[in-house]
């Protein structure tokens, strides 16, 4: 009776042992003290050596590291979640996280992405053109946003030839195109804070998140140098050196070592009758600052503040912005205007503004928020607006007309 009954636990132990992914901490156990003798592998003994890490000029919000065999680690410092990427046909160290060693963020997701990174969803729509630039936009299956909505014609391109799918909003993707499609990332923006329960959802079906966290970088070029971290992501770091030298040679050549002196007022008018514009800490005063002018609320609001906007009265906005020397006028959301008449209709008190009176008056183009690497040009444009050019513009232009 005793040998039948070890036979019969012989036999479930051969065809009824769990999976490392299902029970973890038994299997690790068993492989460290293998291979050490004690249950702590150095990062090498566990077949991974740390060679370099990305050195970057501003960027504050991510980090890349680079081991031996192609294999790389990209961590976002606002939320210490980390993507271990490994290269085609390899496979990741058995434990992962003790082979990162001092690398590994606590309580930070890691998440094991395998080369080549592919059918992601993007909805984090400013990244698009980074995609673009570094020749990686196949890599991109899904979209939040609807072909029409795109003003980047690559994009609105590959959705046309049905390359991209709409895959929904970011608080209501399409779970089935998604699973189906074989989603293997979703790029978010910080919207996704907002809805919790699609981050969690997504997670059931094994797609992981990927914050987008370039928007709370301090200075405006550190925006642009995110690029290297998608860079990273596909695969293609020379393309994104390249990318990011190309802005810093703009900001090496129009950033102003003295200011003007002339004041910049950065505004939109909202549906109710609101004037939203730009907190201080926002990249869009920042960039205004090194072009050589003067943010003309620079002393608005907090500081330190995460949100780059905020909404006053229009006699709050009168009193502030009057006499201010350049008008900006943001027409990302409603499509923009084309004359001063009808930036007029939108606020009537503008007909008292100096910028107006002397035919100051610029607007953004529609386009400028879905293309981060605008940044530089948009520096170089507000540069020449502050020298009195109207040529060669990128980003904005002047507005026709006056006001009798």
């Amino acid at each position: 009776m005793f040998l039948l009954f070890l036979a019969g636990l012989l036999w479930l132990s051969g065809c009824g042992s769990l999976s490392p992914v299902s029970n973890p901490k038994p299997a690790q156990a068993a492989d460290e003290n293998a291979a050490s003798g004690d249950g702590k592998e150095t990062g090498e003994e566990a077949g991974l050596i740390y060679e370099k890490g990305m050195e970057l000029q501003y960027a504050e919000n991510f980090t890349v590291d680079y081991y031996e065999g192609g294999y790389a680690l990209l961590t976002l410092t606002m939320d210490g979640t980390q993507f271990f990427l490994v290269p085609e046909g390899k496979e990741p160290p058995k434990d992962l996280g003790e082979a990162l060693g001092e690398k590994k963020t606590q309580g930070g997701q890691l998440v094991v992405l395998k080369r080549p990174v592919k059918n992601i969803y993007l909805v984090a729509s400013s990244v698009m053109d980074m995609f673009c630039e570094l020749g990686g936009l196949d890599a991109i299956a899904f979209s939040g946003q609807k072909e029409e909505n795109w003003y980047i014609e690559d994009a609105k391109e590959a959705m046309a030839q049905g390359k991209i799918l709409y895959a929904g909003k970011y608080n209501m993707p399409d779970y089935e195109l998604l699973v189906s499609g074989h989603c293997a990332l979703a790029i978010e923006n910080m919207m996704i804070s907002h809805a919790p329960e699609v981050v969690e959802k997504l997670g059931e079906f094994g797609i992981p998140v990927l914050t987008d966290y370039s928007s709370y970088e301090p200075h405006p070029l550190g925006r642009v140098e995110w690029v290297k971290f998608y860079g990273a992501l596909l695969g293609k770091e020379e393309e994104a050196e390249k990318i990011f030298a190309g802005q810093q040679e703009i900001l090496a050549r129009v950033s102003a070592e003295e200011k003007t002196g002339q004041t910049v007022a950065f505004f939109f008018i909202t549906s109710n009758g609101l004037v939203q514009v730009r907190q201080p800490s926002d990249y869009i005063p920042k960039i205004i600052g090194l072009a050589g002018g003067d943010y003309i609320f620079e002393d608005l609001g907090e500081p330190e503040t995460k949100r780059s906007t905020m909404n006053m009265q229009v006699e709050e906005f009168y009193a502030g912005a009057k006499d201010a020397d350049f008008l900006i006028y943001n027409s990302s959301i409603d499509g923009g205007v084309s004359t001063v008449e009808e930036l007029a209709d939108k606020c009537g008190v503008l007909s008292d503004f100096k910028a107006v009176k002397e035919g100051n008056v610029w607007c953004t183009a529609n386009d400028m928020y879905q293309q981060s690497l605008s940044i530089g040009y948009l520096l170089e444009d507000i540069h020449n607006m502050l020298q009195g050019k109207k040529e060669n513009m990128h980003y904005l232009f002047p507005l026709t007309g006056k006001i009798p």
